[in-house]
């Protein structure tokens, strides 16, 4: 026998496959013999690494490799302060790595606690309290509402049991369970109705099951596998930060030899080409790069943190800005996770129901408009039935309301029981017709309870007057069955073949839209019947209406997956629930087309091989009765399509996939814990908006982080140019050790960091994402960085010779060469700021950050010169009037050339929206 197919077997079979008893359970001896076999009830981990071999592990990485020889390069230089900063920068992200591994790795930890502590057996004939990790298989469970399961289990016997799985499956409304079935083999997670699993709750009812899985063999513990499965890659921007590395360092050492070798050759002495060239290794490598990075992705942290987002891991702030799909779960991301009554069919008419949610706010319209809805005998008569048939009350601030009249803070409505009864007592408060204020002048006194062969419940009230009434809802062909009358506003009159086929015909239509339907229906009773209820009353019913509910999409989803569109990014729904319904609240938030796109069950996902997946998953926008399995592959197959994925979640079965894709997303609210500690964001609100602003977010702060890997570059590259042409034309040195050191302190500090803040492009949401392999230098960048590069060395070997040969002063000249090489690169800061705007068009005080930092590193500069310790440490002298005209004309020409052209030419019309990139 299978033993992941027990919901295709008879009790007896199961029963008897595990040697157990219906009534004695297992004995003591043989419990312990049995988890000496299986193991404890727990989900086990993979063999953990030492923490310090984990923390060991972080300076594995090429660029901190690469830091790493910049420290041991400054302290040869003898610039101890310098190499300690470079040491500690090594050490802050080598612990932030550290923190991040190990908060991924309590995902795990967060399953072992949707176990429940205890549970209650049938051992040695008798019920008894045992420890959760103690059930082992064959072991007979008493379950009862409010239980969790702790393990998994074929129900033996079930009255009225009702279990809610949303965690695990995705379905928003608990589900009826049911012992005498079996089921197809195929037959997906959400339609074992015979079964129970571990880290669901028992809602209502009571019922037996025997054990057949726990810990790993779980259906938690098949999750808990997948997560551990899910190998950790690298986000794009860590790719392209190692490739950025290893570019950097082998044309480092490239320039270097040459440098040492060219002089040499022209006579220069070993030791002052090698200090040269060392000098040269010291300005190629931008050794504030990566701190930048981690600062700027931090500071974006905290702005999204404002907008609700909350980052769990920094790299994810970029990945974000270039995902490609965004694959969400459909209950209580995509939709509230409340069911609302929609439509109502009473008499004669439709009525439509405005609102969401278990607000009461909402309006009830007939042919789109308002009306008197308290003259409405037919529509009343629908409601009072749904809300006195119904075991749920509504509740605002955890009070139940006990009148008719309305609060007049009208917010925090709840429901507590069943969400469907809920949804009908929510919609006849719409209408002004309270369940409380009802109940005060009709008692009940007694209920034919819903049983799934039934597909119906009755109540029986009395009146203050004597009379009494049943009331009775269900599935609507059901009750259609037992009814014999017809309610009209002028009150019952008989059930004609005309009424049927319309009320049939009305229960299509909302059966179409996705709506779940039920009908109510009435009678009067005679005292005598009224005190012998049982099903034999539920006949000669007045027909009243049919109550069609959904749970609908949130108001917000709409304008955020529009706004997703237009940015050239997909919305994919993956949700465990049925296929009519998920396609009508795709086609309701415009996620799915029928001419455009697909929409896929779990049973034809699991008919597909992965090549046939691959070829059809670009037109999937929905995938209906989905496992966790399913969505793994979902996200797996997607990302060998080359997209980068974001997957969005609430429950454990989102959480495999959420750890799979590029970018998981939890929902804070309702996400569980297991959730939360597989993804990289988390949304404190649960809004899908909050995703839209989280993108645009990391679309900003990789335009910021190429802002400063451009402006760094092209101020490395001026400073390799500098020494490099000194060396080809014979000149002195122009710029010592401690003053590139210096140079790269001043620059690579406070300013770069300005630009990893800088104000987000408003047309960022109007433009495709990156594709996942464009380089971090695409579009023109490099050709920026180099030009500027180079304008910089040559302006700065310029001063240095014009000084050194007018003056035939070498100290002179190099504080010269030193000033001009720091002030073209505060004058280049501001260029930086965009790659196609001047910064006369962005405005100077857009960013007030920069123009601090800016005017605080021109002080660090102005003190080196001037402050005597400090000139002498720098060997620096001061410069005149005409000399500092020269250094800040050759420094700035770039931006007085932009400021004639801004003055005379005036402002460019914003500039368009890039054109999407095939996929």
């Amino acid at each position: 026998m299978d033993r992941e197919k027990w919901y295709a077997r008879t009790p007896d079979e199961v029963v008897k496959f595990w040697q157990t008893n219906f009534t004695d359970g297992l004995t003591s001896a043989e419990a312990k013999a049995r988890l000496d076999k299986f193991g404890f009830n727990e989900l086990t981990e993979k063999e953990k690494t030492a923490w310090w071999k984990r923390f060991l592990v972080q300076f594995q990485d090429f660029m901190v490799l690469v830091l790493l020889g910049a420290t041991l390069i400054s302290a040869f230089l003898g610039e101890y302060t310098d190499a300690i900063t470079i040491l500690l920068i090594v050490l802050m992200n080598a612990i932030l790595g550290f923190i991040q591994e190990y908060r991924a790795e309590r995902s795990l930890a967060a399953l072992k606690q949707l176990a429940s502590p205890t549970a209650r057996v049938v051992r040695n004939s008798m019920v008894q309290q045992v420890p959760a990790k103690e059930l082992v298989p064959g072991d007979i469970l008493a379950l009862e509402a409010g239980d969790k399961l702790a393990a998994d289990g074929r129900l033996i016997e079930v009255y009225n049991m009702e279990v809610e799985e949303a965690a695990l499956t995705g379905e928003s409304l608990p589900v009826r369970k049911v012992a005498d079935r079996q089921y197809s083999e195929d037959a997906p997670l959400g339609d074992r109705k015979n079964m129970v699993y571990a880290g669901t709750s028992i809602v209502r009812g009571r019922g037996r099951a025997v054990v057949c899985a726990s810990g790993m063999a779980t259906e938690v513990g098949h999750i808990a596998g997948m997560i551990q499965a899910s190998a950790e890659e690298a986000t794009p921007l860590e790719r392209r930060l190692e490739t950025l590395g290893k570019w950097l360092v082998w044309g480092c050492l490239v320039i270097c030899c040459i440098v040492v070798v060219t002089g040499i050759i022209k006579g220069e002495s070993l030791f002052l080409m090698c200090m040269a060239g060392i000098s040269l290794a010291v300005a190629a490598i931008p050794e504030g790069l990566p701190a930048i990075v981690t600062v700027a992705l931090a500071l974006g942290v905290q702005r999204m943190i404002k907008q609700r987002a909350i980052i769990r891991k920094l790299p994810a702030v970029e990945t974000l800005g270039c995902t490609t799909v965004i694959c969400s779960d459909k209950t209580g991301t995509l939709t509230q996770n409340a069911m609302t009554v929609r439509q109502i069919f009473a008499g004669s008419q439709i009525y439509e129901i405005t609102g969401s949610g278990y607000d009461i706010k909402g309006s009830i319209l007939l042919n789109h408009q308002e009306f008197d809805y308290a003259k409405d005998k037919a529509l009343e008569q629908c409601l009072v039935i749904g809300a006195l048939c119904n075991n749920s009350s509504l509740k605002q601030n955890n009070v139940t309301i006990t009148g008719i009249w309305r609060n007049k803070n009208e917010t925090g409505w709840s429901i507590e029981g069943d969400p469907t009864e809920g949804a009908i007592v929510v919609a006849a408060a719409k209408a002004d017709i309270w369940q409380a204020k009802l109940e005060k002048t009709k008692k009940r006194i007694a209920e034919i309870p819903f049983e799934s062969e039934r597909r119906r419940m009755s109540v029986i009230y009395r009146e203050t007057d004597g009379n009494s009434s049943l009331y009775s809802k269900g599935a609507p062909d059901t009750i259609l069955e037992l009814c014999r009358y017809y309610h009209t506003a002028a009150g019952p009159t008989s059930l004609t073949q005309e009424h049927i086929d319309k009320i049939n015909s009305i229960n299509e239509q909302m059966s179409s839209r996705a709506l779940r339907v039920l009908a109510v229906a009435y009678r009067r009773l005679t005292p005598a019947q009224a005190q012998n209820p049982d099903e034999s009353l539920e006949t000669n019913l007045v027909f009243a209406g049919l109550v069609g509910m959904i749970d609908p999409p949130r108001e917000e989803v709409k304008a955020s997956i529009a706004l997703c569109r237009e940015a050239g990014i997909k919305t994919v729904m993956i949700t465990g629930d049925h296929k009519s319904t998920a396609v009508a609240i795709a086609q309701e938030l415009k996620i799915y087309k029928e001419s455009q796109h697909k929409a896929l069950t779990g049973k034809e996902l699991d008919a597909m091989g992965e090549a046939e997946l691959d070829s059809i998953v670009n037109t999937v926008s929905v995938y209906a009765r989905v496992s966790p399995a399913h969505k793994l592959r979902i996200v797996q197959s997607l990302k060998r399509k080359g997209h980068i994925v974001a997957m969005t979640g609430d429950g454990v079965n989102d959480a495999p996939a959420i750890k799979e894709a590029d970018i998981g997303v939890a929902m804070g609210l309702t996400g569980t814990d297991v959730t939360k500690e597989a993804s990289a964001m988390v949304l404190a609100d649960d809004n899908f908006a909050t995703i839209v602003a989280a993108v645009e977010e990391g679309r900003g702060i990789y335009d910021n982080i190429r802002k400063f890997i451009r402006y760094l570059l092209s101020c490395n590259i001026g400073e390799v140019l500098t020494m490099f042409l000194a060396a080809l034309l014979g000149l002195p040195i122009p710029l010592l050790p401690v003053q590139i050191l210096w140079v790269n302190l001043v620059t690579d500090g406070l300013p770069a960091m300005a630009l990893g803040i800088d104000p987000n492009d408003p047309n960022s949401m109007r433009r495709p994402p990156r594709h996942p392999k464009e380089s971090v230098f695409s579009r023109g960048l490099i050709k920026k960085i180099v030009g500027r590069g180079i304008q910089i060395g040559l302006s700065t070997l310029f001063v240095f010779s014009v000084v050194y040969y007018s003056q035939n002063d070498l100290a002179l000249a190099r504080t010269a060469a030193f000033a001009t090489l720091v002030y073209c690169q505060m004058f280049h800061v501001f260029d930086c700021r965009s790659e196609t705007y001047t910064i006369f068009e962005l405005g100077f005080t857009s960013n007030k950050y920069l123009l601090a930092a800016v005017a605080f590193s021109t002080s660090m500069q102005l003190a080196v010169m001037y402050i005597p310790l400090l000139s002498s440490i720098f060997s620096t002298v001061p410069l005149s009037l005409s000399e500092w005209a020269l250094v800040l004309t050759v420094s700035g020409w770039t931006l007085i050339l932009n400021a004639f052209k801004h003055v005379l030419f005036g402002r460019r019309p914003a500039r368009r929206a890039a054109v999407p990139h095939n996929r």
